[in-house]
């Protein structure tokens, strides 16, 4: 029996059209890496020669010489740790609670919609916040606290959003063969839904720290310092991070200090790739424990 002629049109159409989108896609994925390689290639040619033992454990400086990034880097480190101790707790508990615990009605709706535009705002926004409630309001003052707290806002409705996914792509069958063992709702998501969702939580959590060591415009709200001589030793003291101190440097017009602005974005690359690789080590342990 032939087929209609309409039929074969339409799905020679459609093969059509998912050609020209493999293409599409195609193209704009190599235009994305053959830029990204032109930039990395043009950063490590002009830093590399000022990447030293020197340059690591220097304070800013106004010669170029002399100039490091230790405040900067102690500064980075400090906020990532309390960014992490603080948004990873918050924005799983909150994943598990909308998803195995919240009964579907207006509220939960409501909050779940809040979520996701929250994800999209600018940062410079969550600076502005940060500046208002925790500098101002809460007089937390300039501190790498305030900062954290700031950088936790920013990185919460992406680690809420991620383990939502992870905790539903969790079949349900499992949960219903732990209830039908006479286990309760807090046995079920702590034994069997949390070490399943546990790689995606990861991903997700890799995706939100990843964003927030990369960005300058909140700490620029909240003041960070730029030109700081010494590290950070309690949550209440002042302090300063690498994308200030590179953007620092690259409104100087001096050139060396170009060359410092991109030997700074070398070593800020070298701690995002260190965080990632640990998160993606854990996040392969943990799923091979579950494939098994």
């Amino acid at each position: 029996m032939k087929k209609d002629p309409a039929f074969r049109q339409q799905l020679r159409t459609r093969q059509l059209r998912g050609r020209s989108f493999s293409v599409l896609f195609l193209m704009a994925t190599l235009t994305g890496i053959l830029v990204l390689t032109v930039l990395l290639v043009d950063v490590l040619r002009d830093g590399i020669g000022w990447l030293d033992w020197q340059f690591i454990t220097s304070y800013p400086s106004r010669k170029p010489d002399e100039a490091g990034v230790l405040s900067a880097l102690f500064g980075t480190l400090w906020v990532m740790v309390l960014t992490a101790l603080f948004s990873l707790p918050v924005g799983v508990g909150t994943a598990i609670y909308l998803e195995e615990y919240a009964p579907d009605n207006r509220l939960r709706r409501l909050i779940q919609t809040n979520i996701n535009n929250l994800a999209g705002v600018p940062s410079i926004v969550y600076g502005l916040l940060g500046l208002s409630l925790f500098v101002q309001a809460l007089a937390l003052g300039r501190s790498v606290l305030a900062g954290a707290l700031t950088m936790t806002l920013m990185s919460l409705p992406v680690i809420i959003i991620a383990a939502q996914e992870a905790i539903r792509s969790v079949p349900q069958a499992h949960r219903l063969g732990a209830y039908a063992l006479g286990a309760t709702c807090w046995q079920v998501v702590r034994h069997i839904v949390l070490p399943s969702a546990l790689p995606g939580v990861l991903t997700g959590s890799i995706l939100a720290m990843s964003r927030a060591i990369g960005e300058a415009a909140p700490m620029i709200a909240i003041s960070a310092l730029v030109y700081l001589t010494f590290i950070p030793t309690s949550i209440m003291d002042r302090f300063t991070v690498l994308p200030i101190q590179i953007f620092n440097w690259v409104s100087r017009p001096q050139a060396e200090f170009g060359n410092l602005a991109a030997a700074g974005i070398i070593v800020l690359l070298v701690v995002l790739l260190s965080m990632n690789a640990t998160a993606i080590i854990l996040r392969n342990r943990y799923q091979r424990r579950t494939e098994e």
